[in-house]
């Protein structure tokens, strides 16, 4: 049986998503050239020390980040631990 911690979660609070985020080294950032052209920041991500890299990214502060997150009327979906028992990165940014 899986244990409730390796279950994904969903929230839209701001304390619980930062703390979750820093918990696991994470830096609010932005897709790099997918801003908007009023300077809104663009496809919100997390960058997690050792991820994949695939994306640019660029850091943004948390103010940022959450208007942003507010604004497209978003929700995180996430999981604490991996079933084996250690924390993971697991996360999507979900439609509210």
């Amino acid at each position: 049986m899986a244990n409730d911690a390796s279950e994904a979660r969903t929230t839209t609070d701001h304390d619980t998503i930062r703390e979750w985020a820093e918990a696991r080294g994470g830096v609010p950032a932005t897709v790099a050239g997918t801003e908007s052209g009023g300077g809104e920041a663009g496809i919100l991500r997390f960058d997690f020390p050792g991820g994949a890299g695939e994306d640019q990214l660029e850091h943004i502060d948390w103010d940022e980040w959450f208007d942003k997150f507010e604004k497209k009327n978003l929700a995180l979906l996430y999981q604490d631990e991996k079933s084996d028992g250690e924390g993971s990165t697991f996360l999507k940014l979900v439609t509210r």
